[in-house]
């Protein structure tokens, strides 16, 4: 069994219009619960969302530089590019 801990970047996008919010964790599924009761403040009016993407870390360092990466104007059209599928199918209203 590996015992390694891991840090997460994840991408959640409203349902309710064009919102999309990026966070790093190290329990996606705690952190999305958060999201979903409105213990997160940021994201409490966007609710509901769904989780579209994560990527995992060896370190927090990394998750959180890739976070904040994700937040740049160059870091939301790599994600774009790298979600292009998931678009095609789930067009933006």
């Amino acid at each position: 069994m590996i015992d390694k801990q891991f840090y997460f970047v994840y991408i959640l996008r409203s349902l309710k219009h064009q919102w999309f919010y990026s966070g790093h964790t190290d329990n996606i599924p705690l952190r999305k619960m958060q999201h979903d009761i409105g213990q997160v403040q940021a994201s409490s009016p966007h609710r509901p969302l769904e989780l579209i993407f994560f990527e995992g870390y060896e370190n927090k360092y990394d998750a959180i530089r890739r976070e904040k990466y994700f937040k740049t104007s160059k870091g939301k059209t790599t994600l774009r590019w790298m979600l292009r599928e998931y678009f095609h199918n789930h067009p933006l209203e």
